[in-house]
């Protein structure tokens, strides 16, 4: 199912008893003795101490292994999708795809401003004179504002994807937007995603078979050539690696 409606609102704890439990999940977690916790260890903690209707998965829909993680440990959970107004075919396709095979409820989170509204308002394709400005507009600003309906959001950031990036934690305290961030995958490689993929045939988009290993807004992503930075076809030819949500 896919709705275009606000988040689930739910009773959120306070900002003081959510940090705490962000605390303790990084002390659980990371007492194992001979290894960090894999992917299915980290969501069962999320499962012990948290109700589903006050979680979401932030997916890009460049592929859908964590929607497809989280939802078979904590089925019907919110996966929201940032409807920038400027995403490839694909990604809306993969978008419809995971809606219709996996137990989640996709919600489509949608900018203050439509494209058109935003072109009358700042000019015409902001995107390539202010990227920065765009992504918050159309990105950054929604997604803070869905999130305020929840006590934890679950992302698909790995380690391996960006020097910005080597250092994600398991769970943080992610005090910009006031709740718990969990990053399941961040040990994974690029390999590990697709193995797992492969084996639960979960939906992939199919620009990643066309040179596309980071998958953003159209205008903003081009294909990159082997052995290039994965990312580094986001923002070609600008000082800008992250659209903002992560950082």
């Amino acid at each position: 199912m896919t709705v275009s409606l606000a988040p689930r609102v739910t009773v959120r704890r306070s900002a003081e008893e959510l940090e705490a439990l962000a605390l303790r999940g990084n002390e659980e977690l990371g007492s194992l003795t001979d290894h960090e916790a894999t992917p299915a260890q980290v969501i069962d903690w999320v499962a012990r101490n948290f109700d589903v209707g006050a979680l979401a998965v932030a997916c890009s829909m460049a592929d859908a292994a964590l929607p497809h993680l989280v939802a078979d440990r904590l089925p019907g959970v919110d996966v929201l999708f940032l409807d920038t107004g400027y995403h490839f075919t694909e990604t809306v396709a993969t978008r419809d795809e995971v809606s219709r095979t996996l137990d989640v409820r996709v919600v489509d989170v949608l900018p203050e401003q439509t494209v058109a509204e935003q072109d009358a308002a700042w000019g015409k394709d902001l995107h390539g004179r202010d990227a920065a400005r765009c992504c918050d507009l159309r990105k950054v600003a929604p997604l803070h504002e869905a999130l305020q309906g929840y006590e934890l959001w679950f992302t698909g950031v790995r380690r391996d994807e960006a020097p910005t990036r080597t250092n994600t934690p398991l769970v943080t305290w992610d005090a910009k937007n006031g709740l718990v961030k969990v990053n399941p995958v961040a040990a994974w490689s690029w390999d590990d995603l697709s193995t797992y993929a492969a084996l639960h045939k979960v939906p992939m988009n199919l620009l990643l078979n066309f040179g596309f290993p980071s998958i953003g807004c159209k205008p903003c992503t081009r294909p990159v050539a082997p052995g290039e930075d994965p990312r580094s076809g986001r923002w070609a030819g600008l000082d800008k690696t992250e659209c903002g949500l992560h950082t």
